[in-house]
């Protein structure tokens, strides 16, 4: 057991940002279905079976698994043009390292840590390695020996320049208000209220930091509407215009892993992190029998939503095989289950360990539902907001974010040394 709780933190990484890649395509397609008024990816299966189209999914990682990898002879420099696609990968995982996945757990007299990498060093240890991602692409670009990878490396320098200096001083009043830079110690701080009622958390404390890191996150990922770097309708592909098979797919796992890391950061400093409103962790363990009830209610409830939301938008019918009879007999069975799980507990009774386990999985839970409701938004707004050219990236990011950045510091120091 100790070693398990050891290895949970990193488990709950990997499945968060390498694992969800597949579910976060298949979300892409989806919404993007949703918002153009077309079906979205409907066709490919095993054995008749789509799983609501994530088999798409699964074949194109196949696909760039087991595609040819071919090396073009005119490349500048063999070594940087190989390992471009693993900085940008590797930089854009080591950002979730430091991401709280619940508050700290004690077991059989042990403190367990609820992070893959412990570090004291928190949101600097994001924009550290967030900043290192852009290197990828730069040398991607350069080292491909392609008139357009050159302007798609040369668009992401110039973009870099005109959003990091604001998202580094956004963070600045952040860390000032919260008085520590422990991510940690950032959502514990959030479980407060503000005027008695409303929940503390970085979204209402410090809304202006939070819509300058949210945007200057958004070009981070070099996601629409900072996508100049690849400009597919400009400049072919950019930076990865000469790479094929599963060195694209480095770059293609990059882009979504500091999605998700950039989600997973704004989740943790601007809303609560972990933390449902007005429940902190001890709240949650004072009221953990009230909990098991509401879940009791809310559980069918949810289920018959979805059970709903299948029957809707189950296009393709293949005669062969009762697709939706499959997977809404799995969800009242699995519904049943679990709640028969939740009456022993609340019949029962749930106490000492039993309640903090109960808690840990529950805010594992909500930090889950946090983080892909983010992901939504980030779809939401590729698939919506046109294409800034970079020049006018490095004016939103000089004229308005660093001024306005600015002027947040000195009114936080203000108040906060008022106070």
């Amino acid at each position: 057991m100790h070693e398990f709780l050891l290895l949970l933190p990193f488990v709950l990484t990997l499945l968060f940002s390498l694992a969800s890649v597949p579910l976060l395509v298949w979300m892409e397609r989806r919404i993007a279905g949703l918002i153009q008024n077309r079906p979205g990816p409907n066709r490919c299966n095993i054995a008749g079976i789509r799983l609501g189209g994530i088999i798409q999914s699964i074949a194109d990682v196949m696909k760039l698994l087991f595609k040819q990898e071919l090396l073009p002879h005119h490349i500048a420099n063999r070594f940087y043009y190989l390992a471009a696609p693993s900085v940008a990968f590797v930089a854009s995982f080591l950002t979730f390292m430091v991401i709280p996945y619940a508050d700290d757990f004690a077991f059989g007299g042990y403190d367990y840590v609820m992070q893959a990498l412990p570090v004291d060093l928190g949101a600097l240890w994001f924009l550290a390695f967030a900043g290192l991602s852009v290197y990828g692409i730069i040398i991607g670009g350069w080292a491909s020996h392609n008139k357009y990878a050159i302007i798609g490396s040369m668009r992401a320098s110039a973009q870099v320049i005109g959003y990091e200096v604001a998202m580094g001083l956004s963070l600045v009043s952040i860390l000032i208000t919260y008085g520590t830079i422990h991510l940690n110690g950032i959502v514990v701080w959030q479980s407060q209220t503000l005027l008695g009622f409303l929940p503390a958390w970085g979204i209402l404390v410090q809304p202006l930091a939070a819509v300058i890191f949210i945007v200057t996150a958004f070009a981070e990922t070099n996601r629409a509407p900072f996508d100049a770097a690849e400009g597919e309708s400009e400049i072919v592909a950019g930076y990865h215009t000469e790479y094929g098979a599963m060195k694209f797919g480095l770059y293609f796992v990059a882009e979504y892993v500091a999605m998700a890391a950039s989600g997973a950061l704004i989740v943790t400093l601007f809303f609560g992190g972990y933390q449902l409103p007005w429940l902190g962790t001890e709240a949650l363990i004072a009221h953990f029998d009230i909990i098991i009830w509401v879940l009791m209610v809310v559980t069918p409830l949810f289920s018959y939503r979805f059970i709903g939301w299948i029957r809707r938008n189950n296009m393709y019918r293949p005669e062969r095989v009762r697709e939706s009879r499959i997977y809404i007999r799995a969800i009242v069975t699995l519904t049943l289950l679990f709640e028969a799980f939740l009456l022993y507990g609340a019949v029962m009774g749930v106490e000492g360990s039993g309640v903090r386990s109960g808690v840990l999985l529950l805010q594992f839970a909500i930090f889950a539902v946090k983080l892909f409701m983010f992901h939504f938004f980030y779809i939401w707004v590729r698939w919506t907001v046109p294409r800034f050219r970079y020049d006018q990236t490095q004016k939103l990011g000089w004229n308005i974010l660093l001024p306005l950045a600015i002027a947040n510091i000195v009114v936080t120091a203000i108040i906060v040394a008022g106070v």
